[in-house]
C-alpha cells in the first residue's frame, strides 16, 4: 500500500471456491475505543455461528488505548483482531477489511457506529427475495455520544422492502444511506472495487458506482446506528480544515460518469445547491466555537452555488455573526462600563 488516497478503485481479489461463512462483519476502527464495546455487542447479540459469520475488528494502529484488549473481553474468542503494520487512513483499512473477510456478504461496521436487534436477519431476508441485488440496505437512525436517539428527520427510500427503482438517479444528488446501514456482496466489491478518490463522502461515491452496475435492495425498518455530534473521525476533522468541500466537489464530479448521460448536468447542479446549503448549515453549527471553520464552509458554498436558497442561508448566517458579536460587545461594556 503506497498511496493513501488510492486514485483509482483498489482491487479486491476474488476468493477460491472452498466452503465460506455467509456473513463477514469487519469492523475498521481508528481511536474510537470508547465506542468500539457498544458496537461489538450490538454484532454479537444477533450474531449466528462463527462457521456462518465471520467478525473481525481491523485496527489502524489506534493511539487511544488497548483495542485488542477490549475485543478479547467483549469478544471472548469470538471476535478475531488484526492490526496494520502502520498507519494507512481510512481507505486502505476499508480496502484490508474487504480483502480479509471471507463471506458471500460484507458488512462495513465503523467502530463507533452499532446495529440494531433484527439487523442481519432483515438484510438476509432481502437477498433472499432479492437475488439480483448487488448490495442491500435498511433504513437508520442517527444516535449521539450517549447513543440517544437524535431527533433528525430521515425519510426512507422506500415505504416497503423492495429494489429501489432508479436508484442512481435518487442517490446522484445526495447521500441517502450511511455505511452501518449497507452490506455488499462480496462478488459486487470484486467487481467495482474498494474505496477510493476522498476521505468525505467516499461511501457516497460507492453508493454510486455500485448502483450504475447492479440493483440494490431496501428496507424501511430503522435497524443501524450512525453515531454523529461526538467530535472525532473524519467528518468532524473534515468539516474544520474545509476538506469536505473539496471532497464533496470531487465525489459529485466522480458520479457523473455513473448517471445517465441526459441526467447529469441537472443532477450536478441541484448536488452543488444541496451541499452548499449544508455546509452553511455546518458554519452555523462552528460558529460559536470554530468561527474560522465556519467562514471555510461559508467561502466553499459560496464556490459551489449561489441559487437564491444558497444566498439566503448565508445572510442568515452572516446574520447570526454580526448578532454574536453585538451581543460580546454588550457584555463586555456592561463588564468595563466607561466613565
Amino acid at each position: 500500500m503506497n498511496q493513501r488516497i488510492p486514485e483509482v478503485p483498489p482491487v479486491i481479489s476474488p476468493l477460491p471456491e472452498v466452503k465460506r461463512p455467509v456473513w463477514s462483519v469487519c469492523i475498521p476502527v481508528y481511536n474510537c475505543i470508547n465506542y468500539l464495546p457498544e458496537t461489538l455487542e450490538s454484532v454479537l447479540l444477533q450474531a449466528p455461528s462463527q462457521e456462518l459469520m465471520q467478525i473481525e475488528v481491523v485496527d489502524d494502529c489506534s493511539t487511544d488505548g488497548d483495542v485488542e484488549k477490549v475485543v478479547n473481553q467483549v469478544g471472548k474468542g469470538r471476535v478475531g483482531y488484526y492490526r496494520q503494520a502502520e498507519n494507512c487512513g481510512s481507505l486502505r483499512n476499508f480496502e484490508t477489511c474487504i480483502n480479509r473477510s471471507k463471506g458471500n456478504y460484507v458488512h462495513l461496521l465503523h467502530g463507533d457506529d452499532r446495529v440494531e436487534d433484527g439487523f442481519y436477519q432483515e438484510i438476509a431476508l432481502l437477498f433472499r427475495n432479492h437475488p439480483e441485488a448487488g448490495a442491500a440496505f435498511t433504513n437508520f437512525n442517527y444516535i449521539d455520544h450517549t447513543g440517544q436517539i437524535v431527533p433528525i428527520i430521515n425519510q426512507s427510500i422506500l415505504e416497503a422492502p423492495g429494489i429501489v427503482p432508479n436508484f442512481i438517479d435518487k442517490i446522484g444528488v445526495k447521500q441517502l444511506i450511511q455505511p452501518p446501514a449497507m452490506v455488499v456482496k462480496r462478488s459486487t466489491y470484486e467487481t467495482v472495487g474498494s474505496f477510493y478518490a476522498v476521505h468525505f463522502g467516499e461511501d457516497w461515491e460507492m453508493w454510486a458506482r455500485i448502483g450504475a452496475r447492479f440493483p440494490i435492495a431496501c428496507s424501511p425498518r430503522r435497524l443501524a446506528s450512525y453515531r454523529v455530534g461526538h467530535g472525532i473521525g473524519i467528518s468532524h476533522k473534515s468539516y474544520l480544515t474545509g476538506e469536505n468541500i473539496k471532497d464533496i466537489k470531487k465525489v459529485i464530479n466522480i458520479i457523473q460518469q455513473h448517471l445517465p448521460e441526459d441526467q447529469r448536468s441537472r443532477i450536478r447542479k441541484e448536488s452543488y445547491a444541496y451541499h452548499a446549503r449544508f455546509a452553511v448549515k455546518v458554519a452555523n453549527t462552528l460558529l460559536l466555537c470554530h468561527s474560522r471553520a465556519a467562514f471555510r464552509q461559508v467561502y466553499g458554498a459560496w464556490g459551489m452555488s449561489k441559487d437564491y436558497i444558497t444566498l439566503l442561508w448565508m445572510l442568515r448566517f452572516y446574520a447570526m455573526y454580526s448578532l454574536r458579536y453585538k451581543q460580546i460587545e454588550r457584555i463586555l461594556r456592561n463588564k468595563n462600563p466607561t466613565r
